[in-house]
């Protein structure tokens, strides 16, 4: 990769968007990218709209994705997804948790980390990478539930590519 790409991940509080994004950031670096994110996050705890930037690649000179260059926008909830969808430049994609939605329900399936796996389906960044980075990222009784539901998106995006 010889270009600067940007992730741009998108819902409401309590998401898990700002972990997400924290996990992407870690296993992107880890792998040897130049990585900054920004994040906005002001009435999220009351549900408010939350976003982060994620960008990465071999320089990257600013945290803030430039206007209608998202190459992947991550969207926990639909309504926040198509608010962003115009930022997408042309052949980005558009990830969505309703796409997989009955993969990722369930008590020991985390919605955010179905997301990060399907994501990383799309990045040149080996799956052990990632799981370090949820290794490094969550305390340790996190991780399995949060392993598990990683493979489920990245396998569920595998099978629609």
């Amino acid at each position: 990769m010889n270009r600067t790409q940007n992730i741009l991940f998108v819902g409401l509080g309590g998401q898990g968007i700002l972990k997400a994004s924290e996990i992407a950031t870690v296993a992107l670096f880890n792998h040897g990218y130049e990585v900054k994110q920004s994040e906005v996050h002001g009435m999220s705890q009351r549900g408010g709209s939350v976003t982060s930037e994620v960008r990465f690649g071999p320089e990257v000179h600013s945290p803030l994705i430039p206007k209608g260059a998202v190459d992947f926008l991550v969207a926990m909830q639909a309504d926040e997804g198509e608010r962003y969808r115009d930022q997408v430049r042309d052949g980005g994609v558009f990830l969505t948790i309703a796409d997989c939605l009955e993969e990722a329900v369930g008590p020991d399936v985390m919605a955010n980390t179905v997301m990060l796996g399907r994501l990383a389906a799309r990045l040149d960044v080996p799956k052990e990478v990632w799981l370090g980075a949820f290794d490094e990222c969550l305390k340790p009784k996190f991780r399995e539930v949060n392993h598990r539901s990683f493979t489920v998106g990245r396998a569920f995006e595998g099978r629609r590519r």
